[in-house]
């Protein structure tokens, strides 16, 4: 009986080896970006970005990823501040944030250059709104202690479901513009790189 209890203890050892390590993994800030594309006058379209975002996969596959909406970037020093002041309100609203829910276990079975795209179900949070989002991701494992993220498709925000439609109208009318979409694609890329880990 004793022996017995040895070999099922000695197995049970083996088998937590040979699962996957579940890690964590924190967004390199330098090496990553999001970037979204606003559409006025009907078709002339510009690209805008935010110079500060945070993010982290925690080791049961929460990933969070929060950007400072003061550091919205368009290129225009006076768009920029009609985007904090009249659009995001960063006096009152300082972030937006998305979280998703990502496969740990898959995460941790990606083989260096191995690469698959996710779909994955969000929750965008922004200017006290919260929205639900249908995410497309691809992943890939670029070493052992880096992940490479970046969205598949473009993520379709649209101003309205946020309350932003009344600031993009008056942002339309300051500019003196004739349009101004209020839908708004979004897309990121980023490297993850591992930060804690803990076993099954």
């Amino acid at each position: 009986m004793r022996g017995l209890l040895k070999r099922i203890a000695f197995g049970s050892t083996l088998a937590c080896f040979a699962l996957p390590v579940l890690a964590g993994w924190t967004l390199e800030s330098d090496n990553a970006a999001v970037t979204y594309v606003t559409i006025k006058s009907k078709d002339i379209p510009e690209n805008n970005h935010f110079r500060d975002l945070r993010g982290q996969i925690d080791d049961q596959g929460q990933a969070t990823l929060t950007l400072m909406l003061d550091s919205v970037e368009t290129l225009v020093p006076i768009r920029n501040e009609r985007m904090r002041e009249i659009l995001f309100e960063t006096a009152n609203f300082k972030e937006a944030t998305l979280k998703a829910k990502l496969d740990p276990r898959m995460l941790s079975e990606l083989a260096p250059g191995q690469v698959r795209r996710i779909a994955a179900e969000g929750q965008l949070s922004l200017h006290g709104q919260a929205q639900s989002l249908t995410l497309s991701f691809l992943v890939g494992r670029l070493d052992k202690d880096r992940l490479m993220v970046a969205t598949a498709e473009p993520v379709l925000i649209q101003a309205g479901k946020f309350g932003l439609s009344q600031a993009v109208e008056k942002l339309r009318e300051i500019a003196g513009l004739p349009s101004i979409s209020e839908a708004v694609p979004v897309t990121f890329v980023g490297t993850f790189v591992q930060t804690a880990a803990k076993g099954p």
